[in-house]
């Protein structure tokens, strides 16, 4: 997908303030540091649309950017470890929750793992809510170039099984290489059923 506009929208908590729903989402959601921002910042083709920190849980509220004026990318809180204030850290489950449950315009989740770890509790919340809520992932596995051609695949199909979902359906991901944005690209396009 060419990005010619990529904008921030706003941040916001609570339904009231998030802005008003005309276009199709997607959101973005995924443990701490599993670089998410990153996977956002490529995607838009921008360096710094997500502010990137090695500080885990730096998100700390709903953020919207418009994409090409025809789709909202949405960057949600990331659970598990952060460092962040413990009332901040329980404010997060029940905001993601909400919005999941609530956002009529809510097309699709891409749901990041980082590929050299086995999904955690937090990831298989996650996937509850989804099912819960009807959402469809985009399961997207980051960080494919730290591991070996023979390793990607192990833990693929290590991560599939955890998950219970075909390894096929999932996206292998480079920040680096920006490798699987073209794919990953054309399965929110598909899923919102847009010509791009």
């Amino acid at each position: 997908m060419d990005v010619h506009q990529a904008v921030f929208i706003k941040s916001a908590v609570k339904p009231k303030d998030f802005p008003p729903s005309a276009l199709p989402e997607v959101a973005f959601v995924g443990r701490s540091n599993v670089g998410k921002s990153s996977l956002i910042n490529v995607l838009a083709g921008r360096k710094a649309l997500v502010r990137t920190s090695s500080t885990p849980g730096r998100t700390q509220l709903i953020n919207f950017f418009d994409i090409n004026g025809i789709l909202t990318l949405v960057d949600l809180p990331g659970y598990g470890y952060a460092k962040a204030p413990p009332d901040v850290r329980k404010q997060w489950g029940p905001m993601i929750e909400t919005y999941l449950a609530k956002r009529e315009n809510l097309k699709a989740v891409v749901l990041i793992l980082d590929i050299r770890r086995i999904p955690s509790d937090g990831d298989l919340d996650m996937l509850g809510w989804l099912e819960r809520y009807a959402i469809p992932p985009i399961i997207v596995l980051t960080k494919c170039d730290k591991l070996s051609k023979n390793e990607r695949g192990r833990q693929t199909s290590l991560i599939a099984e955890t998950i219970k979902r075909d390894s096929a359906i999932m996206f292998a991901f480079s920040a680096l290489s920006k490798d699987g944005r073209d794919g990953i690209w054309a399965e929110i396009t598909r899923m919102l059923e847009i010509g791009i």
